[in-house]
This record gives structure tokens, sequence and C-alpha cells, in this order.
């Protein structure tokens, strides 16, 4: 016999039950898996066939966007997941935000597949943060050139909340870091670590430098110092590049100093995110001693 229904009534959230997927109520969750009409894709200049939301996926990472800056205004989801979620949908700052209760097969049908999970939400983008409003606060910040690979850049954001990173700066050619494998990679600390855009790549570079931020550059050129030796500033930004290319010569010369992993034999390098993960280590191992 399946479990009674949660007793919802001492919820912040209208827990309101969905029996038809063609409601459009929750016109915003469909077409998850689209190319081109993916809600959580960035309206750009010009249009795009995108609604420029963020999609959380799972409990812990719509437990994290209740927690975030990113204000979530509808869930989806089924009654376990209702039922697991229980405390943090008591958090005043959702009162009144709806919980579209409906079973695994009506939310398969709105969403396009089943989702083990169980459990989507839904946030609009709020006004995106420039380096300014953290550089000056933070000490340790992670710097991503021509990282396009989501799950790459969701693994980032999850080892930079693991290992201390205050924020995350991107430069050019990077992929949407709001996307929503990026936000489901990252255990929803995406939504949770700051991040901004450079707008002017590499110059902003001068900004880090000039907040006395030291700009170690990861490469595995065999000329570059050995990472333990690089580390040595109060404040430290690690610049990763792309699979494969790496940092750009021009992004390299704007940084301070080169440092390399060392390897063994035969093996030249590791995937950005876990080299980003030994730097980010570094850095904190340092910090406790």
């Amino acid at each position: 016999m399946p479990p009674s229904r949660i007793e919802t009534g001492d919820l912040a959230v209208d827990v309101i039950d969905i029996t038809d997927p063609d409601d459009p109520r929750v016109d915003d969750f469909r077409d998850l898996t689209s190319v081109d009409r993916r809600p959580d894709l960035p309206v750009l200049p010009g249009g795009s066939p995108g609604k420029g939301l963020v999609i959380s996926e799972g409990v812990l990472v719509v437990a994290r966007m209740i927690a975030s800056r990113f204000a979530p205004y509808a869930f989806i989801g089924v009654e376990k997941r209702l039922r697991e979620l229980d405390a943090d949908l008591r958090t005043p700052s959702i009162t009144g935000v709806p919980f579209y209760r409906m079973s695994k097969e009506v939310m398969a049908a709105i969403i396009g597949f089943h989702l083990n999970r169980g459990v989507l939400g839904v946030a609009r983008r709020p006004e995106p943060l420039a380096p300014a409003d953290f550089v000056t606060t933070a000490t340790t910040i992670a710097v991503l050139e021509g990282v396009n690979d989501h799950e790459n850049i969701g693994s980032v954001f999850r080892n930079a909340a693991g290992l201390g990173v205050d924020a995350v700066l991107f430069g050019a050619g990077c992929a949407d870091p709001l996307y929503r494998r990026c936000v489901r990679v990252s255990m929803g600390h995406a939504l949770l670590v700051p991040f901004a855009a450079a707008t002017n790549w590499p110059h902003d570079l001068t900004m880090l430098r000039d907040n006395g931020f030291e700009i170690v550059s990861l490469t595995p050129d065999a000329s570059a110092v050995p990472l333990a030796q690089a580390v040595t500033g109060d404040k430290v930004a690690f610049m990763v590049g792309a699979e494969g290319p790496g940092l750009t010569e021009t992004a390299m010369r704007a940084g301070d100093i080169r440092a390399r992993i060392p390897m063994a034999r035969g093996t030249d390098s590791l995937n950005v995110a876990t080299a980003a993960a030994i730097a980010f280590y570094e850095r904190a191992s340092r910090a406790d001693r």
C-alpha cells in the first residue's frame, strides 16, 4: 500500500495536484532535452528561443536553489520528493510558491523523459554579478578560459565549494554555467559559489592583480614550476583552460607564474576539473598548516 500523502498545511509552498500533463501552469518545465527550445537557454540580444531560466534537479540541488540567490518560483515533483524536501519547503522565502505534485508518469510526459530524481525547481536568472562584487573579499578564485564542457564546469564548481574557493571568474570561450547539466553536476554549487564573466578578456585579470592576487596559470609545460612552489601568496587565482588546447598564450602572459602538476611518466595532463581540484587542495592544505 502506498504511503499516505504528506500533510502540507505547515509548508511554506502551496501544494497543487496536477493530473493533466498539458496543464499550462507547468509550461516552464517542458522541452528540457530540446537543443533549441530548452527553457534554460539564456535570452540573448536580438532574441533567443530560450527563456533564460535556471533549472534545479533532484532533492539536494533543489534545496540548494532554495538557499541561493536564485529564487525559485515553482517546483514540480512526486510525493516521495515532497516528503524528502519537507524541511526545506518550510523556508519563509518561498512562501506561496507553487509545488505542483504529480505522478512520475505525468512528470515524464511534461519534461520528456523519466526523471529518477523526481523533483525540479525553476528560477529566473538574477542580475549577473561583476568581478568587483567579490574580488575585494575573496582570497582564492578559479579563473576559466575556453572551458566549454558543461560537466567540467559543473565539476569545477563542486570542487571549488568543497575546497574553499571563494568565486569563479569566466574568461573567453566558456559554456553557460547555468545550463541544467552544469547545475546538476555541480550538485547545486553553481548556484551558491559566486561567479562572474570577464568583460574585457584577458585585461580584466589586471583587476585581480590590483587587488593583491597572484595569478597562477596551470599548464603541462615541463618548464613551468611545480604547483607546490607556485602557491605562495595570501591571495591566489588559479587559471585553467580547455581540454586539449589549455590556456592561450595570451592569457598565460597576463598571469604571474606558470605552474605544472608533476605527472607520472607517459602522462602529460589531467582533466581540467581534476587539475583545478588539485590546485584548490594545494591551496587549502597550505591554509591549514
